[in-house]
């Protein structure tokens, strides 16, 4: 049975179906390109799994087997690449496409390459790889596989509505006062028509009965602007509950998403679809719904009246509308286009200024403002193009459409005004129809305006409804464990890359027990980091298994896991906030004693004795106004205070002066009695007390032992410790 492959378009149907018929088995993946071996475009399609590739170009099928296809590689030329391969001495080539699909290509030849060593990469969809929309071509942006073209609309509005079901009451009421403003807006074209012809344009003007009609008329215009305002209160109220919701879903939501979903896309991002995403989706449900349903309620009621009273001279007034209808239907494809462009302009910005104000620092150091003032100019003067752009298409559009909604207008000022000037017509029914006319035409010019912001609307919900229904890579499973560890950790045969086809970790086998401290070696980018990710279950190992006390890490809860063990990272944060709140970040509810120890426990409390407000000092963002070796110091009172289970130190002291060092090394010798400890160090100086030392090398486990052990075998870590003495002689 083939896998079930998101394909969205007619152009690789045939493609595909002839190359899955000539594949014949279970394929693992799929990979689209569009071009021939003379760069003219194609619609082709291949498949491939441990045995065979089989590819489709055209009427051409090829199919090649998996084992015998050496040297795989990805070659990239003038605007296009392909993938080339050698079979018994000669060289040839699978594919080739252009541009859009250079990342499927890249990760196919990856792909072929891992099947060939025999791993197992299991199956892989196709989405995966996809950079762009595969029915009309627009490009993904990073972190996202929606198009704003081929989105389903209908999809997403039965999405929304569920949204304003709990306001279902006070929505009930707002539709009641639309009928009521609607039955009002006819009965004053009635007054209207009864003044003029009875009252003001007579023969015999009458002063009986003229100021109760004037009366009415203030009633009607009193009630008709209260109606709007009790809307409008009703409207504010619903829209700030509905964005509380959305947002705090949404929040939930990115909380509650893997690490890997998370780092897809940047914090500029994240921010937009949680504060202006959800913003424009509350006036979506709080403003264009209404003033679509306004509209329309209006439109039809004083179309009948309209009728009842001169159903020919109302055909003719109502001519255009159909004009102006699907003038904006077949418009509205364009519209989602461009402002779909605007609104990734708009995220580029707030990405930019994330960044710039985060790192403010490292700009100040380099003295790249003026650098940074061009990039920020160049991504303003973008939206501001793009937005002009928008702008002046929507006023060129604009005054055509404002040209057909006058024409009623002057048909009723022609046909009235000629029935009238021959006695057949009165002023009264032509005041009475130019009331109704800009009753009909006063909201249809709004609702010209529509397309535009149901258009961003969509693009908002599109992109926010992706990030809610994203499956997180690691989740709790049905009958997740949540109990109290003691810290026996065991790797089982572990395999883990951050994707199927590359290894990080590569058959880890290693037991690290109750009150053990092990230290991870070895050189940047072996996994050592990659290990401490596994044991805090920020990702989920591809094969074999991690235990804890027994237990699978995959059976845990994850809050009862992490919940249990102390983190000092490589890269310390500390959040916005005073001392005090940041180290009692880790145990909410604890006691100042407790804050205040675990400060001493790690050689904090004297220096933040000395600052001017003590615990109750503001850090500033990101604790940028402490050192770094203070704001070290702060992030392992933090661990202390947690009192977990399991520690685990990422170069917990490579901001440390030798003298403070000493002193954190005794604090954390106290801590780690009676802990599991799993330390990183680059230094390895300061894992000399370790119990036991794993040395990694291009993901595997080369040795493991005692510091003296390991030195008394002359390998690797003999090598690396050899080396950091060097470097010390040559520092003095």
């Amino acid at each position: 049975m083939l896998p079930r492959l998101k394909i969205d378009t007619h152009y690789y149907d045939d493609a595909i179906r002839r190359a899955a018929e000539a594949f014949g088995a279970e394929p693992l993946f799929g990979f689209r390109f569009d071009l021939d071996r003379d760069n003219v475009p194609c619609a082709g399609y291949g498949y491939a799994n441990a045995e065979k590739v089989c590819v489709c170009r055209g009427e051409d099928v090829f199919t090649a087997e998996t084992a015998r296809m050496d040297d795989i590689e990805y070659v990239q030329y003038i605007g296009c690449a392909a993938i080339e391969y050698t079979f018994d001495g000669e060289r040839y080539e699978l594919c080739r496409s252009d541009m859009k699909n250079a990342v499927a290509l890249q990760n196919t030849v990856k792909r072929l390459r891992s099947l060939r060593e025999g791993k197992d990469i299991g199956h892989i969809s196709e989405n995966e790889d996809e950079t762009a929309c595969p029915v009309c071509g627009t490009p993904y942006r990073a972190g996202s596989k929606i198009c704003p073209n081929c989105a389903d609309r209908k999809k997403l509005l039965t999405r929304l509505l569920p949204v304003a079901k709990p306001h279902a009451v006070p929505l009930l009421i707002s539709l009641v006062l639309y009928f009521a403003g609607v039955g009002l807006s006819i009965y004053n074209g009635m007054i209207n028509r009864t003044l003029v012809d009875d009252y003001l344009h007579t023969d015999t003007p009458k002063q009986e009965g003229f100021w109760w009609v004037i009366a009415v008329m203030v009633g009607v215009a009193l009630f008709s602007a209260l109606l709007p305002m009790v809307r409008g209160i009703i409207f504010a109220k619903v829209g700030n509950r509905i964005t509380v919701k959305l947002r705090r879903d949404v929040y939930e939501k990115v909380q509650a998403m893997s690490l890997s979903g998370i780092s897809r896309r940047t914090a500029g991002e994240i921010i937009t679809r949680v504060t202006s995403d959800t913003d424009v989706m509350r006036e979506f449900l709080v403003s264009i719904l209404p003033d679509v349903l306004r509209i329309s309620l209006t439109f039809i009621g004083i179309s009948i009246a309209m009728f009842i009273i001169n159903w020919k001279l109302t055909l003719m007034i109502l001519v255009p509308v159909p004009l102006i209808i699907l003038m904006f239907y077949f418009l509205r494809g364009f519209m989602n286009s461009i402002y779909h462009r605007q609104w990734h302009a708009e995220e580029a910005v707030n990405s930019l200024l994330h960044d710039v104000f985060s790192g403010i620092r490292v700009v100040k150091v380099f003295g790249t403002e003026k650098y940074e003032n061009e990039r920020f100019d160049k991504a303003a003067r973008r939206v501001r193009d793009i937005s002009k752009k928008n702008e002046v298409t929507w006023n060129k559009i604009m005054p055509f459409a404002e040209f057909l909604l006058g024409i009623g207008e002057y048909a009723i000022l022609f046909f009235v005004g000629s029935a009238i000037i021959a006695g057949t017509s009165s002023l009264g029914e032509l005041t009475q129809f130019l009331t109704y006319v800009g009753l009909i035409y006063g909201p249809l010019r709004q609702a010209a305006f529509l397309p535009r912001r149901f258009a961003r609307a969509m693009t908002s919900a599109a992109k926010v409804f992706e990030l809610i229904d994203e499956e997180p890579d690691v989740a709790n499973g049905e009958n997740a464990v949540d109990r109290e560890i003691t810290g026996n950790i065991h790797f089982e045969k572990v395999y883990f890359g951050y994707n199927n086809y590359e290894d990080v970790l590569k058959n880890i086998t290693l037991d690290i027990n109750k009150g053990e401290m092990a230290g991870i070696v070895g050189r940047s980018g072996v996994g050592k980091s990659t290990m401490i990710n596994l044991v805090m279950r920020l990702y989920d190992v591809r094969s074999g298994s991690i235990t804890v006390d027994g237990v699978d890490l995959r059976d845990y809860d994850q809050h009862c896991l992490r919940s249990q063990i102390g983190v000092v990272l490589q890269e310390t944060y500390l959040f916005r906030g005073t001392i005090y709140s940041n180290i009692a970040y880790a145990r909410p509810g604890c006691t100042s004693d407790d804050v205040i120890r675990a400060a001493k426990l790690a050689n904090a409390h004297e220096f933040i004795m000395r600052l001017p407000d003590a615990y109750n000092t503001l850090v500033g963002e990101r604790g940028q106004t402490l050192s770094g070796g203070e704001r070290q110091r702060i992030a392992i009172a933090r661990a202390i205070l947690r009192d977990p289970k399991i520690l685990i130190l990422d170069e917990a002291t490579a901001s440390l002066d030798t003298k403070t060092e000493k002193l954190i090394q005794d604090a954390l010798e106290k801590l780690i009695s009676g802990r599991t400890t799993i330390a990183i160090a680059h230094r390895l100086s300061t894992l000399r007390n370790a119990t036991k030392l794993v040395v990694l090398e291009k993901g595997e486990i080369e040795e493991t032992g005692t510091h003296e052990e390991l030195i008394l075998n002359k390998k690797r870590y003999y090598k690396l410790v050899m080396a950091q003495r060097q470097m010390s002689k040559l520092k003095k």
